[in-house]
């Protein structure tokens, strides 16, 4: 049985390169020396010392708040903390000399120095290693300490104990690492260097807003997000709160607060924005939504919505608003679990009210949360019917689903015919033939098609990339990144 390759050395590296690699944001790494490639080294963090200019002047923007968010972190080798976290491993696929200033400017894009921070690495070495690093995350960081680490920055080391290795969690796949590495080959410029400014800016924004941003464009640029783990386990209590079971210590006042609240969260989650003047209580609304269109609602926890909820919701709403032209025209919903007597229906279905369960709502937020952004707010306001609606809205979320499913197989179309053909684009035209010869439906036409490649390759949604032709024929389709069906 053949054992497990091992790595028993380290290349030392700023822990800022280190960290733009395991980030996927660069496959450059820049030693002290010439790389054979093949070599496979695990890579050390030191902190960067050997630059005399100021920080905001040798690294990219992007760098500097990787520099800024880690500088107390214990990954990094310095007087305060001996031991260091070894997360990755690399092997070098390729090593260049540069040696003269000229190529300063187009390399520079894609490391962690700026034009002026490769300026002063040359001047002070008179060559520079640029290596094309094939990145792996280990299965368990490493905990090591080497004394001489600093001084070893650009070279390697010894460490401690010889580190099992494996290749199932490359940064990159296959497809994209080789067109990554043409691209710098080729020195052609960053196809989004908008996003990336995008990023930095929103790096200086401590909002969990502006990270989930953050999140979605580094999955647009093909990086590894990170993205900050929101707990959502409220989504499976929607409709628990609607359903409360008997506890004497709540009474129905706060059993009723609780699901309105919640209710509010849900609506937002989904899109909707909340105006906070409204927050029911009593003789109060319980919700009022502005935007992307007015929305007014009730909820009911409990087993029974009332007859006259209907006419509340009217009430309420005509009095808070003030207008009785606007009433007529919005959306307007009753939220609860209770089976609703034929006299409310009669009533919702004059007054053009949807009755929606708390599961339902629980559904829709589910839906969201699971693919961001998928719920488009007026098609689903097309699925508030009057009356009792959970089988309408049923029927959009399956709707919703059925389309992402086809976007997915869409994208494993292209992933797989790439991978098969050894190609790094296709054609509309290429792409149809293995369409029509594979096991998806065939529903679609050539047009179809070529409008939903035109939708994943948006800098917005990132899961396939375009390099646009002479005609829509010409244009040409590349792998990025997988989406789910599941």
């Amino acid at each position: 049985m053949n054992s497990s390759p091992t790595i028993s050395n380290a290349l030392c590296l700023s822990f800022v390169e280190i960290e733009a690699l395991i980030e996927g944001s660069t496959i450059l790494g820049l030693p002290r020396l010439f790389l054979t490639p093949g070599r496979k080294f695990l890579l050390y963090p030191v902190k960067e010392l050997n630059l005399e200019c100021y920080q905001e002047e040798c690294y990219q923007e992007n760098a500097i708040n990787l520099l800024t968010t880690n500088t107390n972190s214990n990954n990094i080798s310095n007087q305060n903390s001996q031991v260091i976290s070894i997360k990755a491993w690399a092997e070098c696929q390729q090593c260049q000399v540069i040696q003269t200033q000229e190529e300063l400017p187009k390399i520079s894009s894609y490391t962690v120095y700026s034009t002026k921070g490769l300026e002063q690495i040359l001047q002070r070495y008179s060559q520079i290693f640029v290596a094309y690093l094939r990145v792996y995350l280990l299965s368990q960081p490493v905990e090591e300490f080497h004394p001489q680490a600093q001084e070893k920055l650009g070279k390697f080391i010894g460490i401690s104990k010889a580190i099992n290795i494996n290749q199932t969690i490359p940064i990159f796949n296959n497809i994209s690492f080789e067109k990554l590495k043409k691209t710098i080959e080729n020195r052609e410029p960053k196809k989004h260097p908008e996003l990336e400014k995008l990023l930095s800016d929103l790096a200086k924004i401590p909002h969990l807003a502006a990270q989930q941003i953050q999140a979605d464009i580094k999955d647009i640029l093909g990086w590894r997000s990170h993205k900050p783990v929101e707990k959502l386990t409220w989504i499976n209590e929607i409709a628990a709160r609607g359903n409360p079971t008997k506890d004497n210590s709540k009474s129905n006042y706060e059993v009723g607060t609780s699901f309105e609240d919640i209710v509010r969260k849900s609506l937002e989650f989904i899109g909707f924005k909340i105006d906070e003047s409204h927050k029911g209580g009593a003789g109060g609304l319980d919700l009022f939504c502005s935007q992307p269109y007015p929305l007014v609602g009730e909820c009911k926890a409990g087993k029974k919505i009332p007859n006259a909820t209907a006419v509340q919701l009217l009430n309420l709403a005509t009095l808070r608003l003030k207008d009785e032209t606007i009433i007529s025209q919005i959306a307007k919903i009753i939220i609860g679990p209770g089976k609703p007597t034929s006299q409310l229906i009669d009533a919702a279905k004059v007054h053009n009210m949807a009755i929606i369960k708390p599961e339902t709502l629980e559904k829709l937020v589910q839906l969201q949360a699971n693919y961001p952004n998928s719920i488009d707010l007026f098609r689903l306001k097309e699925f508030l019917k009057a009356g009792k609606s959970d089988e309408e809205i049923e029927a959009y979320i399956q709707e919703v689903y059925q389309q992402i499913k086809i976007r997915s197989q869409i994208v494993n179309l292209v992933k797989n015919y790439l991978e098969k053909s050894n190609l790094e684009s296709v054609r509309i035209e290429g792409l149809y033939g293995a369409y029509i010869n594979s096991e998806f439906s065939k529903q679609l036409n050539k047009e179809t098609i070529y409008q939903i490649l035109i939708e994943l390759s948006s800098p917005l949604a990132g899961y396939l990339g375009r390099k646009k032709g002479k005609n829509w024929e010409n244009d040409q389709f590349y792998f990025l990144r997988e989406l789910s069906s599941n």
